[in-house]
């Protein structure tokens, strides 16, 4: 059964592909399917389909994260402990990875085109600089095939960060550009925590990221990026309708924040497209913060429930040695 989804995900793959070919041409081979890993991690170079969104790319480097799942019941502590409601995390591989732009205007219904974003370091800029076409993904969200395609994605960084050679296992690896972009970059690309929460068949998992700091009006301006992923993991239709944010900072403001949607939309979520991806930023005023919420979603019958965000910390990178190195392209 599993190989049979996979390759209908492989031939829907094809099709999708094939929407943008001249007329005459219908299918075309992308590549072969590999068996995924259930333990260990892909390589840099490893090329795959992502298992939820349905898009090729290709693996850059692994990151381990710590993911903190509020669905997994706490062990039971022995007798005399202190009882907590801390959530623990545990070590979970995620991947930083190249789209092919291809699949982007297929996916956009379904997932922002996702993006690195920070801080210009110029200092009178006050705009955001983004790498589009990076996405940050999961282990299990893997497929990965393989393909005799010496440039298999289409991304203008593709040949810039990576090589063919035949003799390597994957056979794309990884110029010096690659490993030079992110050593300088990386307090800006690293992800370090994850967070999730299942309401109702609701899945929302939360990735944060700091960007840096602006100075502003003789403060310090701090902003991050949350990337959040809504899945519904039930058989029933449902639609997001509102969003509900709080906004604790350290200096001790508390900010409440209600609107329709999330980033113009308000996605629905079906047993077809079960789930919906989006980014978007916030700033304090203060080095540190935490954030949580809950989003609105109605029912087929006009009925509501609350779906829980799991809270996450907003955090800066206190050691920061420099301000992210713009790519020049």
């Amino acid at each position: 059964a599993t190989r049979l989804i996979l390759l209908l995900l492989l031939l829907l793959l094809l099709l999708l592909a094939s929407y943008n070919r001249p007329e005459g041409k219908v299918l075309e081979t992308v590549g072969v399917f590999e068996a995924p890993k259930q333990h260990g991690k892909y390589e840099t170079g490893q090329l795959f389909l992502h298992s939820v969104f349905g898009y090729r790319g290709i693996v850059l480097f692994p990151w381990h994260a710590r993911l903190y799942d509020r669905d997994i019941t706490p062990q039971p502590e022995p007798p005399g402990a202190h009882g907590s409601k801390e959530v623990k995390g545990k070590t979970h591989t995620y991947y930083q990875v190249l789209i092919d732009t291809r699949d982007c205007p297929h996916i956009s219904q379904r997932s922002q085109t996702e993006a690195v974003t920070f801080l210009a370091n110029h200092d009178d800029s006050r705009a955001l600089y983004a790498i589009p076409g990076l996405d940050y993904v999961s282990h299990e969200d893997i497929l990965p095939y393989n393909s005799t395609d010496q440039v298999p994605i289409q991304h203008e960084l593709f040949e810039r960060f990576l090589m063919f050679d035949p003799s390597k296992v994957p056979p794309f690896v990884p110029r010096d550009t690659l490993r030079a972009w992110q050593e300088k970059n990386h307090p800006w690309l690293e992800l370090s925590d994850v967070h999730r929460e299942t309401t109702e068949n609701i899945r929302v998992t939360v990735i944060p990221f700091y960007m840096g700091m602006r100075e502003a009006q003789n403060s310090h301006v701090y902003w991050w990026r949350y990337c959040i992923r809504l899945e519904n993991l039930g058989n029933e239709v449902v639609q997001l309708r509102e969003r509900h944010w709080r906004i604790f900072s350290l200096s001790g403001t508390l900010e409440t924040v209600r609107g329709r949607g999330v980033v113009g939309r308000e996605p629905v979520l079906s047993k077809e497209q079960p789930a919906f991806q989006y980014s978007s930023h916030v700033s304090l005023q203060a080095p540190s913060g935490h954030m949580w919420g809950t989003f609105r979603i109605e029912r087929t019958d006009g009925s509501h429930f609350d779906v829980r965000i799991p809270p996450f910390s907003l955090e800066s990178n206190k050691d920061d040695k420099s301000p992210p190195a713009r790519y020049n392209w």
